[in-house]
C-alpha cells in the first residue's frame, strides 16, 4: 500500500524538474511514509513512497526494474497470489520475499498484458517498457486502487491522489472544469471512472490496461472486467462452494509483515470476515467504533458478534465532540470532491486503529455482489410501472395512491434508467437540472446506468448488481481507501478477492422480500454465530448529519456557500445552487446528504484546488 507518481514525456525536454516532481510525490508521503525513491530517466521519472507491509526491508522499496532492465515499475496495492505465481512460473534468483519482486520477474518472461491479466489482488501500477518506449498504467478489476492521470501534447502523468495530476505543471495552469461531471458530482457525490471533474485528466477503469506510446496514441485493454450480461450457472446450490472460496482468500489476504486485524460492525459482512481470519490467527483482534450517542452508536451488535466468536476485541471509544472535531481535519484525505458524509466516522476509525495496527480487513463488497440493498428490491417490485407508457403511467398511480392502493411516486420518472439514476443521486433531478441547465450526464455514466427492463427478473437483478458494482461500490473504495491511506494505513477486501467475484457473478437468486437480501450471507453467517443476533437491525455507519447541519455545523456551512464564491461559478448557476441550500434551512426540503455534497464540493476546492499555486 502507497502512494506513487510517475511522468511519461513525448519529448524528453518536458519533463519537469526534480524538485518539481518530488514536490509533488510528497503530497502522497501520507500514503507510504516508510521510505521514498525517485527513478529519472531519458523521458520518464517514477517517484514512490511506501507502507512496508510485506518484505519489510530495503530490498522491499520502489521503484523497481526487471532483471532484464526492459521495465521500470511503480506499484500500488498488493497481490496476494504471488507465491502461487512464483511456483507456477519457476521465478528463480528472487532478490525480496515482496509481490512486487515476483511482478517484475513475470514481466520479463510473459510481458505486460499477460502478466497483468494472471494477478488476483488490488494494485495501481504504472510501467514503462523502455525497449518499445510505451507506457502503461493499468488497475485491479474491482478498482479498490486509485490511479489518475493526465494527457496532453506534453505527457503523461500518472499519480495515486488527483491533487498529483491536476497540481503538476503541465495542467495546472490550464484546468477546465467538465460541467457534466461537476453536475454528476452534485447528485452522486463522486466522480465516476474513466472521468473526473476537470478535462484532459481521468481515473483508470477497472480492469483496464492502458498503453501510451512515445507519439501519444492510446490503447485500451479490457482485462478481468466483468459483464453486465447474465449468464449463470449457479442457482440456490448449496454454498459449500462459496465458504470454500471464501475462506481461502481471507487466507490468502492475513499474508502480511505487519501486524493484522479485522474491523467488525453490526451488520453481516464484516463478522463473516472476522470469523474466517480467526481460523488462521487464533488471537486476531477486531476493531469497533463505539460513540456516546444513540443514534450513530451500533457497537452493542459487535460486542455479540466478537462475544460469540470468543474473539479479542478493542472498542474505540469516542464522545460526539470527537467527531465534529475531526470533520475539517478529515477534508485533508480527500484530494478529489467526495460527499459521502460517512467518511466521518470512517476516517476517525482508521485514525485510532492505525495507533495499533497497519493492516485491517474489512467486509466491503458483500453488498453489492450478493445483493445487500433494498433498493434492489424496490426496483423489482416497481418495475413493471415502466411498461405503461408514461403519458397513462402518470394519472394512473396519482389514482392509486389516491385510494390508497399505492404509496409511491417512483412512475413519476420519466424513464425506467432515470428511476434507477434517482435511487443513487441525493440532489433531485429538478434541483440538479436548475444548478446545470442544458447539462447532460456524460455518456459514460449514462452507459453505466443504461438497464434493459424487457428482461426476466434474473437478468435484471444482475444488472442492478453490475450496476452497483462499478458505481456505488466505487464510492464506498474511495472513502475507505482515502481515509485509511491518509492515515498510512491498508484496508483489505477480501470479498473482492477476483475468485469471489467470479462465483457471484455466475450465481444470482431471486429477490421477492426483505429476507432474500444477502440471503447466502446471511445464511454463512449463520453457521458461526446465532441466527437471533445476525436478524438484529444494523444502524449504519454514518453521522445525525440533518441535526448537525442545523446546529452544529450551520455557521461554516452559511459561510463556505454564501460568503464564499461557489466553486466553478462559470460552468453553473451558482445562485439555483445557494437557493437550494436555503430550501433546506427554509425546511422546503430534507435533503441534507446533497446539501452536504454541496459543502463537501467548497470545502475540496478550499483545501485542495484556491491554494494550487503554492505546489
Amino acid at each position: 500500500m502507497c502512494g506513487f507518481t510517475a511522468d511519461f514525456a513525448f519529448n524528453k525536454t518536458n519533463l519537469v524538474s526534480e524538485k518539481v516532481f518530488s514536490e509533488l510525490l510528497e503530497l502522497s508521503k501520507d500514503r507510504g511514509p516508510d521510505s521514498t525513491g525517485i527513478v529519472r530517466e531519458n523521458n520518464f521519472q517514477l517517484g514512490f513512497n511506501r507502507l512496508a507491509i510485506i518484505d519489510l526491508s530495503p530490498n522491499g522499496n520502489q521503484p523497481k526494474c526487471s532483471p532484464s532492465k526492459r521495465y521500470h515499475i511503480v506499484f500500488n496495492g498488493e497481490i496476494y497470489n504471488f507465491k502461487e505465481l512464483a511456483e507456477l512460473h519457476q521465478l528463480k534468483d528472487l532478490k525480496s520475499s515482496s509481490d512486487t519482486e515476483v511482478v517484475i520477474h513475470l514481466l520479463d518472461k510473459l510481458g505486460v498484458n499477460e502478466t497483468i491479466k494472471l494477478l488476483n489482488g488490488m494494485f495501481a501500477i504504472a510501467i514503462v517498457d523502455t525497449h518499445i518506449n510505451t507506457f502503461y498504467l493499468t488497475r485491479d478489476f474491482a478498482g479498490i486502487k486509485p490511479l489518475f492521470y493526465g494527457v496532453n501534447d506534453k505527457g503523461v502523468v500518472a499519480a495515486s491522489q488527483f491533487n498529483q495530476t491536476f497540481k503538476h505543471p503541465w495542467f495546472k495552469e490550464s484546468l477546465k472544469l467538465r460541467p457534466d461531471v461537476v453536475k454528476e458530482y452534485f447528485g452522486f457525490g463522486y466522480m465516476q471512472a474513466p472521468n473526473t471533474v476537470y478535462d484532459k485528466i481521468y481515473q483508470v477503469a477497472p480492469g483496464t490496461i492502458l498503453a501510451f506510446n512515445e507519439n501519444g496514441k492510446t490503447t485500451i485493454k479490457i482485462i478481468n472486467q466483468f459483464s453486465a450480461k447474465s449468464s449463470f450457472s449457479k442457482k440456490d446450490e448449496p454454498l459449500t462452494e462459496l465458504k470454500t472460496i471464501l475462506e481461502k482468500s481471507v487466507e490468502r489476504q492475513m499474508i502480511s509483515d505487519q501486524p493484522i486485524a479485522t474491523f467488525l460492525s453490526g451488520g453481516v459482512d464484516s463478522p463473516i470476515i472476522s470469523s474466517y481470519a480467526q481460523r488462521f490467527n487464533l488471537n486476531i483482534k477486531a476493531f469497533t467504533l463505539e460513540v456516546n450517542d444513540e443514534k450513530i452508536n451500533e457497537s452493542q451488535i459487535a460486542k455479540e458478534y466478537a462475544s460469540h466468536l470468543n474473539m479479542p476485541q478493542q472498542i474505540i471509544s469516542i464522545e460526539k465532540k470527537d467527531v465534529l472535531n475531526i470533520i475539517d481535519e478529515h477534508f485533508t484525505a480527500y484530494s478529489e470532491p467526495f460527499g459521502d458524509y460517512s467518511s466521518i466516522p470512517t476516517y476517525l476509525l482508521t485514525k485510532n486503529a492505525k495507533k495499533h495496527y497497519t493492516v485491517i480487513l474489512s467486509g466491503d463488497g458483500g453488498d453489492e455482489l450478493f445483493f445487500g440493498y433494498p433498493r434492489m428490491l424496490d426496483v423489482m417490485q416497481k418495475r413493471k410501472w415502466f411498461k405503461i407508457p408514461y403519458i397513462f403511467r402518470k394519472p394512473l398511480i396519482r389514482l392509486t395512491n389516491k385510494l390508497k392502493l399505492t404509496d409511491t411516486w417512483a412512475p413519476y420518472n420519466k424513464t425506467f434508467n432515470t428511476y434507477i439514476k434517482s435511487k443513487h443521486t441525493m440532489i433531485p433531478l429538478q434541483y440538479l437540472n436548475k444548478m446545470f441547465s442544458d447539462v447532460s450526464y456524460s455518456k459514460e455514466l449514462d452507459q453505466l446506468y443504461s438497464l434493459n427492463n424487457n428482461c426476466d427478473d434474473l437478468a435484471l437483478l444482475h444488472q442492478l448488481r453490475y450496476n452497483e458494482f462499478y458505481a456505488h461500490m466505487q464510492r464506498i473504495l474511495i472513502k475507505v481507501d482515502r481515509a485509511s491511506m491518509k492515515n498510512s494505513m491498508e484496508v483489505r477486501v477480501p470479498f473482492l478477492d477476483k475468485d469471489i467475484i467470479k462465483y457471484a457473478w455466475e450465481r444470482v437468486s431471486s429477490i421477492k422480500s426483505k429476507e432474500d437480501l444477502k440471503k447466502d450471507l446471511k445464511n454463512i453467517l449463520a453457521s458461526e454465530v446465532p441466527e437471533s443476533l445476525i436478524n438484529k437491525k444494523k444502524m449504519g455507519f454514518t453521522v445525525p448529519l440533518y441535526d448537525w447541519l442545523h446546529n452544529e455545523l450551520k455557521t461554516k456551512v452559511m459561510h463556505l456557500i454564501f460568503e464564499v464564491p461557489i466553486y466553478g461559478e462559470e460552468i453553473l448557476n451558482s445562485q439555483s445552487v445557494k437557493r437550494y441550500v436555503q430550501d433546506f434551512y427554509d425546511k422546503k426540503h430534507h435533503d441534507e446528504w446533497g446539501v452536504w455534497h454541496v459543502y463537501a464540493w467548497q470545502m475540496w476546492a478550499t483545501e485542495h484546488v484556491l491554494n494550487i499555486n503554492k505546489t
